[in-house]
């Protein structure tokens, strides 16, 4: 019997590059929107890019912290599509991106009245703790935007719709690097505005790039969403969303305060190495966009096998995707270390930077693949559902093994930089073990949010 293409199970329908490459694209284009900032700012000094540097640090953190909405409700769409029950899936979209939204409102508030507080605590420099502030007080209070952005372009996603969201991301870097152009050192007869530009032009290319996503959300998803969807808080939905996205939550929140703990470290050993850090993070966040696509790739594959019930595809197409991830990785890698001193060079001609920086590059060859195959495997874990182990797992490991180990070998053994990055390779290692041995267990063939549509039975889901 020849199957037509509705009949056809949306998982099958799906090929890991033909997902993976897009959101590779958009994840590198969203990097390059703190990176343009960087680099253009490095023109002006190095003491402004290392304050800006630091200052979206604590952005990303924000953004990482929309994730755990964006995380539940990307592997309850994903789930609800391969069980073929689309209207449900859409109705959890609107109550994702509500979600989102208010949590937005309440990070920008906190950014704007603690952001200068919080750096202070990191021990930044007192002369850059004034350009930071006022970059992050921009930044910051529209961070909403980004919360909106996230929630939208995971449920888009979910859908196997990739490509629309890379090509916004594009969009709005292309408006972004004019913006910066422009309003930084004031050119055809914008007003000069240096950190200040750089902060506009990221909040007006961000929201222009928010407002063309709710116009595909209503063109690509399987069930056009009603507006009552949006306040329609369905207790069901919201404990999917947050039994996946809560541990998500926790451990990005142990990750990133665990890394804000180690800037302050970096901070102490002093502004050279903290430039250095921020230089080789630039560019090192591009190799980790390669492991975040895969992952999240294959995370959408894996939640719809899931939820089509088919438990033998989905552990298989982890394994496959964790062997295609280290052999690119290494090969990007490997490529990159080659250029590591022009690599740096691009930011900065101080000869203490680009050597000290050039030294932390040969590190990433063993790194970067132990991050990548770390992110592949905790992604399929909570695509399956499984979300409570790898936080637990992660906060053991990166505050009783990274933090520790960071700072004893940086600070109290005088290795600085180096003996710091030599923390987070432990680091990612332990945990990317741990992850696929839990894996291998399949304890997470029990953790399924929903089930097939055809193993429930036909009561209707309301008007």
């Amino acid at each position: 019997m020849t199957l037509t293409t509705n009949q056809i199970p949306s998982w099958k329908k799906l090929s890991l590059f033909a997902v993976t490459w897009p959101i590779l694209i958009d994840s590198v284009l969203r990097m390059m929107l703190g990176t343009v900032d960087v680099f253009m700012l490095s023109r002006i000094s190095d003491k402004a890019t290392g304050a800006v540097g630091l200052a979206n640090e604590i952005i990303y953190f924000c953004i990482l912290m929309f994730g755990f909405v964006g995380i539940g409700t990307s592997v309850a769409v994903s789930q609800y599509i391969g069980a073929g029950r689309e209207k449900e899936a859409s109705r959890i979209a609107a109550l994702a991106i509500s979600m989102n939204l208010i949590f937005g409102i309440l990070v920008s508030i906190l950014l704007v009245f603690f952001g200068e507080p919080l750096l202070v605590l990191m021990k930044l420099d007192p002369e850059q703790i004034g350009i930071a502030s006022h970059y992050l007080k921009i930044i910051g209070g529209f961070i909403w935007i980004e919360a909106l952005s996230y929630a939208l372009s995971s449920v888009i996603r979910s859908s196997g719709q990739t490509k629309s969201v890379m090509f916004v991301t594009l969009g709005v870097n292309l408006i972004h690097v004019t913006g910066n152009y422009l309003l930084i050192f004031g050119n055809f007869g914008f007003p000069e505005w240096g950190v200040t530009g750089a902060a506009v032009s990221t909040v007006v290319s961000r929201l222009l790039g928010v407002i063309v996503l709710f116009i595909l959300l209503y063109r690509k998803t399987p069930a056009r969403i009603r507006t009552k969807d949006y306040v329609n808080w369905n207790g069901s939905y919201v404990k999917q969303i947050l039994s996946v996205g809560l541990p998500a939550a926790g451990e990005h929140l142990s990750w990133q305060s665990q890394y804000l703990m180690i800037i302050s470290f970096v901070n102490i050993i002093g502004i050279t190495a903290l430039n250095t850090h921020v230089y080789v993070m630039n560019v090192s966040n591009y190799f980790m966009a390669l492991g975040m696509a895969i992952g999240i790739g294959t995370e959408i594959i894996v939640g719809q096998m899931v939820g089509a019930g088919e438990m033998k595809e989905a552990y298989r197409r982890l394994i496959k995707s964790v062997r295609i991830s280290f052999v690119l990785t290494i090969a990007i890698v490997g490529t990159a270390v080659i250029f590591r001193r022009e690599l740096i060079g691009m930011f900065t001609e101080d000869p203490a930077i680009i050597t000290l920086g050039a030294t932390i590059f040969l590190l990433s060859i063993v790194l970067e693949p132990g991050r990548t195959f770390n992110t592949v495997v905790i992604n399929s874990l909570r695509a399956a559902g499984d979300a409570r182990f790898p936080v637990l797992m992660g906060v053991l490991s990166m505050w009783g093994v990274s933090v520790p180990l960071a700072y004893l070998l940086g600070v109290h053994l005088g290795y600085g930089l180096i003996g710091i990055w030599i923390a987070f390779v432990v680091d990612e290692w332990l945990r990317g073990t741990i992850m696929l041995l839990r894996w291998r267990s399949r304890a997470w063939e029990k953790k399924a949010l929903v089930k097939p549509a055809e193993a429930i039975p036909d009561i209707g889901i309301g008007a």
